[in-house]
This record gives structure tokens, sequence and C-alpha cells, in this order.
């Protein structure tokens, strides 16, 4: 019997935060800043004079790459992902590297403080981080972190796998836990073909439930203005992106070639552009909305800017989008992953995609039934995607993945609103096979950089 739901808030599941990635700095930076409130309000008069860093598994594989070192320090010193000054967080490890000391409060920490230990993956996720602080030489803390995709973060030993997929936003009051049951829970009558309220109708009734309509209304509008302003700001930006690839920024020279052509566009051509666009602005480190994760954070917000630019959508609709991406988001999170590490690029950019594709047919008019086939099209054509980021960086092949997983959202809903909602494969089968694609997956091809793409592409 269904005892509690899985949903995740709109407004955790879509957080603000800056790039390059939700799991290997937006985490990471939480779960520094939390042990630092640990150990404040810790029953001691012991103040850490000194800490060790230890980031395991994927975060020790590509965390240079993806400014791990910079985040942990960082949310040690108490900035927080949603606020801080994007600048003010990176240049960390570089100093370190230069044979510097990096005071915070009262302790400091060099280079040899931070350990990387790649192999290591004995904490229930492949993402780890253990903070220690000790107070002239006496360990005084210890805390062991995983990211488990999302800038979601959890103590190691809270919870085994299996609650902490399970559990959503505290205070829900839906009770779905699978694709299937939410579809049945729009419905009245379960033997009707009558659906009585919308996904968004479902998900609207949780953030009521958690926070009131007035503040969900407020979130959900600066969640789209920070992704808007996101697309704005990946297409004034050229040169190159940081990091020893060069890569070249392409959104805002796209954006002129558009402009310059003397036929008309078509709408859907932009949506590559304003992917880029969000994905370049992440692979800098700048601010961004995870939806549902950094990696994959150009789908949605290229979608909204589609349909908003050129069908004009209203504040409700927008809403609409979000929520009802929102629910398909939690289902997925809750019974397999939207994890790089965990589960492959399929978790990451599979995932954004099937939001996407939800959110879209909502707008457009679909029934439950209209969005659950779209999500599972666009999540059906993702399995046993590959996260494979040459050189440990969300830029290639991340930055394309967005723009190509935009287009197949769009394409995801048009199949389905062109059907009756009815169709062979379900949602909830396709989230099923994605998670045992992602548990059968080769570590290498998990956010490791070991293997694909980020071996066989050669630097120059």
């Amino acid at each position: 019997m269904v005892t509690s739901g899985v949903y995740t808030s709109a407004l955790e599941m879509f957080s603000i935060g800056i790039g390059p990635s939700s799991s290997h700095t937006v985490g990471p930076m939480r779960a520094a800043a939390d042990f630092v409130h640990y150990l404040a309000t810790r029953n001691s008069s012991e103040t850490a004079t000194h800490y060790t860093i230890i980031l395991h598994g994927s975060l020790a594989a590509t965390g240079i790459g993806h400014g791990t070192p910079d985040a942990v320090i960082a949310g040690l010193r108490g900035m927080n992902p949603e606020t801080c000054d994007p600048k003010e967080v990176w240049g960390q490890w570089a100093q370190l590297e230069s044979g510097a000391h990096i005071r915070i409060d009262d302790a400091h920490v060099s280079r040899d403080d931070i350990v990387f230990e790649a192999h290591v993956q004995s904490f229930g996720h492949p993402n780890a981080i253990t903070l220690i602080a000790d107070a002239h030489g006496v360990e005084i803390a210890r805390a062991t972190y995983l990211s488990v995709g999302g800038g979601f973060i959890q103590r190691a030993g809270d919870d085994d796998t299996a609650d902490r997929r399970g559990k959503g936003t505290p205070g829900i009051v839906s009770t779905y836990r699978t694709a299937s049951q939410l579809v049945a829970a729009c419905k009245d009558d379960p033997t009707s073909d009558t659906f009585n309220r919308s996904i968004a109708d479902i998900a609207m009734a949780d953030e009521v439930a958690i926070r009131g309509a007035a503040a969900t209304c407020a979130g959900l509008d600066h969640i789209w203005a920070t992704m808007d302003e996101c697309i704005e700001a990946g297409l004034h930006q050229e040169g190159y992106l940081p990091g020893h690839l060069r890569v070249p920024r392409r959104a805002a020279n796209s954006q002129r070639k558009l402009l310059a052509r003397t036929t008309p566009v078509p709408a859907d051509e932009w949506l590559a552009v304003w992917a880029m666009a969000v994905n370049e602005e992440n692979a800098s480190g700048g601010r961004i909305v995870t939806a549902p994760t950094n990696g994959a954070a150009g789908v949605l917000p290229a979608i909204l800017r589609y349909l908003v630019q050129f069908e004009g959508i209203s504040t409700q609709q927008i809403h609409t989008f979000l929520l009802t991406a929102a629910a398909v988001g939690s289902i997925i999170k809750a019974n397999a992953s939207i994890s790089g590490a965990e589960a492959g690029c399929q978790g990451e950019i599979g995932s954004a995609c099937a939001m996407a594709a939800a959110g879209i047919t909502a707008v457009h008019g679909g029934n439950p039934s209209h969005v659950e086939n779209a999500a599972e099209i666009a999540m059906e054509h993702h399995l046993g995607l590959t996260c494979d980021p040459v050189n440990g960086l969300v830029q290639i092949p991340c930055i394309e993945r967005n723009a190509v997983a935009a287009a197949t959202a769009l394409t995801a809903s048009r199949i389905a609103l062109l059907g009756t909602g009815k169709h062979v494969v379900s949602l909830d089968t396709v989230i099923e096979t994605m998670r045992q694609t992602g548990r059968d997956m080769s570590t290498r091809y998990k956010e490791t950089s070991l293997a694909g793409l980020a071996v066989n592409v050669v630097e120059c």
C-alpha cells in the first residue's frame, strides 16, 4: 500500500546555483557549508585550525575539471550556491597549486590537504566527500557526504540507497511513486478515460502544502527569470571557455548568423542556440538553474524560451511547464537516478529531455497520458548514453548534447500529441530500464573521463 509520495518540489528540483556541475560543484559546496554549520552547533568550545578534504570516486576523477576544490573551499567559507558571486569562488585551487595556504577563518588549507581517491566508491554512491576538521593536530569532527545528483546531498549512512531514492520533499500530500500512479491520480474514477486534474494540478497541491501558493508562484517566476537571464548572458559572451581544451563559445555567433538570414528562420532552429548559450554559461562557472542537473541545464530553458517567444504562453502556462517537468523528474530521481556518476548521461540529459517533453506536452493541451507518453519517448531514446566528458570538463560532448536533446524533446511531444496517449512501453518501464542500464554500465563510462570520447579525443 502506498503511504508516501516522491514529489521533489520544483523549487528544489530547479535550484539556482553556479556551474559547471550540480554534483561536482554545487553539491560539494553545500556539503562543506553543512559541515561548517555542524561544527558551529556542536556542544564544544574547540575551533578548527585545519581542514582535510578527501574526494572519493567520481568527485576525485573529474574534480579538477569541475572545480570541486574551489567549490569546497567556498562552502567552508560559508558561501551558498544560490547567492554567491561566482567570481569569488574560482581560483582557489590554482593558488594552492602554486604553494599558497588558504585561510578559512581561524583554519587553513594547503594543496596536500585536498586528497583525491578516484578508486574509492564504498559509501553507497560514486560521488562522496569526506571533510575532517582538527584543532592543533587533534581531530574534532569528521563527516562524509554523498552528492547524489542535481545538487542534492546527504550524509553517508543517513539512509540506504532505496530510502534515498524513495523520498520526496517533506510536507507533500500526494502518494504516487510511479508514473502510472501519477496518471491515475489525475482521475476521480480510475476506470474512466476522463481526467479531472492535470499533472501540474497534482504538483501544485504538493507545493501549496509545502510553502503555500504565493511563495510557490514567486519561486517559479524567479526560476524562469534566472533561466532566461542565463540564456541572455550566454548569447552575449565571446571567446573561449575555461580549461585546456580552448573550446570556443558558439552561441553568440550562432545568434548573429540566424539574425542575418534573409529568409524566415524556423522557430525550432533557435532551440540549439539557446541550449548552447545556457551550457556555455554553465561551463564557464556562471549563474545557472539546475534542471535537473547542471550538465543538462540547457534543455528546459531552451524549450521554455521557444514557448514564450514564439507561442506567447502565459505565466500560468510557464508554471504548468515547470510543475509538470518537476513531477516527472521526481519519479525519475526516486526510481532511478539523475546523476551522471551513477547512471551515465542517460540519467542527466535523458531525464532533462523527458521532463521538457512532458512540460511542453502539458502546455500544448495534452492530457496526462499524452504527457507520460512524451516523457517515455524522450527518455527511451537516451537509454545507454554514457557520461564521458573530455578532460573532465562539462564542455565536450555536454554542450551539444543539450542542443540535440532540446530538439528531441520537441519531437517527442509532437509524436505523443499525434496519438491517443496509449502506447506499448510505459514511462515506468523505461525508467526501470535506465536504472538497470546505469547499474550495468562500466564505471569508466560514468563521469570518470576514463573511457569514450574522454580518451579518444586528442588534445592539441
